[in-house]
């Protein structure tokens, strides 16, 4: 468990400097950080749920769907920011193997919420939210030793 700690806070594999070791003395703790990660991926579930729950309304459920469903995704990733701080996120979120699959699902955020609220667009949110989806499933893959490996295996297998 301790691994585990060192690992996701970012203090297994560097070196502290000086600027370092007064972050982190001023850093939350391990349960903390862990109850900061509960809460907001739980919020950003019933975000995703409430959108999805939404979508059924006449006229501006598709609207509401789209803007919910992003703000859960937010949510969502957010969380992880602090179980691995948001510097060590930021730095593994844009490493070259997953930098792709990060500037998709950014994109795919902000123009489901621009089709939404500058374009009014319904549809385009709503293919914007599938794409979403699938950008968030690929980019979370990233981070399982061998996954996409095995996803493209199957799709493969699949198709084939």
């Amino acid at each position: 468990m301790d691994k585990l700690k060192r690992v996701l806070s970012g203090q297994d594999t560097e070196d502290q400097g000086g600027l370092a070791e007064v972050i982190d003395a001023t850093s939350l703790g391990w349960g903390t950080r862990v109850k900061g990660f509960i809460a907001c991926f739980a919020i950003g579930c019933l975000f995703s749920v409430l959108g999805s729950c939404l979508l059924w309304i006449p006229k501006k459920g598709l609207m509401l769907f789209a803007v919910f469903y992003t703000l859960g995704n937010i949510a969502s990733i957010g969380s992880t920011l602090f179980l691995m701080g948001p510097m060590k996120q930021l730095k593994r979120m844009f490493e070259p193997t997953r930098l792709i699959a990060t500037v998709v699902m950014l994109l795919c955020l902000i123009l489901t919420l621009c089709s939404a609220f500058w374009w009014r667009k319904e549809g385009l949110a709503l293919i914007f939210c599938i794409l979403q989806f699938f950008a968030l499933a690929w980019y979370s893959i990233s981070f399982i030793p061998f996954a996409r490996d095995a996803v493209k295996k199957c799709v493969s297998v699949c198709l084939s």
